[in-house]
């Protein structure tokens, strides 16, 4: 083991070194959710004049008319996939990508669809949620032998109703779903009902195993994942959602990670669940929510009005899926007294430095080595500093009349929490050495914690 195997092996054993040149090492291009598309309108493509969807980091399946009938081609096949800048892997996908291209059409149109297999292993498609001929499911053994390597078969059937559902495996799902096959499928409505949205985005949530300078995620995962994402992309790589003030939002999230479920949070805004992969939710059943779960398996639509402009966070509320590798797998730290470990460790390796005792936070700002194709749990560069997550987490831009997405939000003067005014502390009473809550659990007894 040489010097610097030895410098950082230590160091992560010791509290989860992550350090990295965090913030040299993120994207230039992608600013997180900083410099970004301008808000322009979307196209309306649709009955009623409903938007094409996007696809945040992704595509739309593009279609033939042939007598009638929609035709297109899904290609399974490897993918080198950059999850952010300076995170890379070999997944699989379908057409170059992972989740592959969202299958867009309309209630009662038919779809012909070729699935051409160029894994080296065999595959199926399975349309989830939808309600087609038994033949064409997709269930390997079940419903049809499987798609050899080599082969291209063909999938045909009638839309019966509107809605959100995905596509994906069922042949080796563990590995091939693991993997990142999946993808998204928007069926618009031929009658519109409900208020007409402006804006229409989907967005796939999936939770992955990639140790530090692996070239593959790990299929055989159960636990401890430690790289979220939205559509196979993790903070900050995740393209930021882009609306006007005064616009109205739908969201179709979809859920088809491993094990977890994703209670997916929103800043800025309230919402209602207007509907599932079962369907269209009533309006007499719907209720104002800021958090919707997306179960395994599921999809769930959210509908709001863009209010207050700014750049609003969107994340995964499970507090380690908005991290990534390094801040998975690290001893309990916090509260050792790490001196006397440093002064042995510093004797042989003078740079040593224990992590975590303190608390995780400065990690994002070290300028530290990290290992080959990984990525630090925090520090993406923001308008105030780093900003402290990463993984299933991206960005709400609402953006007013006149104002463009091109940059972070310029907050109007007096609106930003800053440092208290001394002054202001004396006029309104508050002294910062009182009060709170000690250890006796009586406000303002510091006798114990000093």
């Amino acid at each position: 083991m040489d010097r610097r195997h030895f410098l950082q092996l230590g160091a992560l054993a010791g509290g989860t070194l992550l350090g990295a040149r965090a913030l040299a090492q993120v994207p230039a291009d992608a600013d997180a959710a900083g410099p970004g598309r301008a808000p322009e309108r979307p196209r309306r493509a649709f009955p009623g004049g409903a938007p094409a969807v996007h696809t945040p980091n992704g595509s739309t399946l593009p279609w033939r008319d042939v007598d009638g009938v929609k035709v297109g081609h899904l290609v399974a096949m490897p993918v080198q996939h950059e999850f952010t800048k300076g995170l890379e892997a070999e997944v699989w996908g379908y057409n170059g990508s992972s989740p592959g291209p969202t299958i867009e059409a309309v209630e009662g149109e038919t779809l012909r669809i070729y699935v051409t297999n160029r894994l080296p292993e065999a595959t199926t498609v399975h349309w989830h949620g939808l309600i087609l001929p038994n033949g064409m499911d997709g269930v390997s053994g079940l419903t049809q032998r499987p798609i050899q390597p080599g082969e291209t078969f063909k999938y045909e059937f009638a839309l019966d109703r509107p809605g959100t559902f995905m596509y994906h495996p069922h042949f080796d799902e563990m590995t091939q779903m693991a993997l990142g096959m999946m993808g998204m499928i928007v069926v618009h409505p031929r009658r519109p009902r409900g208020p007409r949205v402006d804006r229409d985005f989907v967005l796939m949530t999936h939770e992955w195993k990639m140790k530090a300078g692996a070239r593959r995620p790990d299929p055989n995962a159960m636990s401890d994942f430690n790289l979220l994402t939205f559509n196979s992309k993790a903070f900050p790589g995740t393209e930021p959602l882009v609306v006007r003030k005064g616009e109205r939002v739908r969201i179709r999230l979809g859920n088809l990670s491993a094990m977890d479920h994703h209670p997916i949070h929103f800043h800025g805004i309230f919402f209602e669940m207007t509907g599932t992969d079962g369907g269209w939710v009533p309006p007499a059943a719907r209720h104002p929510e800021t958090t919707i779960l997306v179960p395994v398996g599921t999809t769930r639509d959210i509908e709001f009005t863009a209010g207050e402009p700014g750049d609003w966070a969107m994340h995964c509320h499970m507090t380690h899926h908005v991290m990534t590798q390094m801040g998975h797998g690290g001893p309990i730290m916090v509260g050792a007294d790490a001196q006397r470990i440093d002064r042995r460790v510093q004797a042989v390796v003078p740079e040593y430095m224990t992590m975590g005792h303190d608390g995780m936070g400065s990690m994002g700002t070290m300028d530290m080595p990290m290992p080959r194709n990984s990525q630090p749990m925090r520090a993406t560069p923001g308008p105030f500093g780093h900003i402290d997550m990463g993984g299933m987490f991206t960005v709400l831009k609402v953006r007013a009349g006149g104002d463009d997405a091109d940059g972070w939000y310029r907050h109007p003067e007096g609106t930003v929490a800053t440092v208290a005014d001394p002054a202001d502390l004396r006029r309104d009473g508050i002294d910062p050495e009182a009060g709170g809550v000690s250890a006796t659990g009586r406000p303002g007894d510091r006798s114990r914690d000093g």
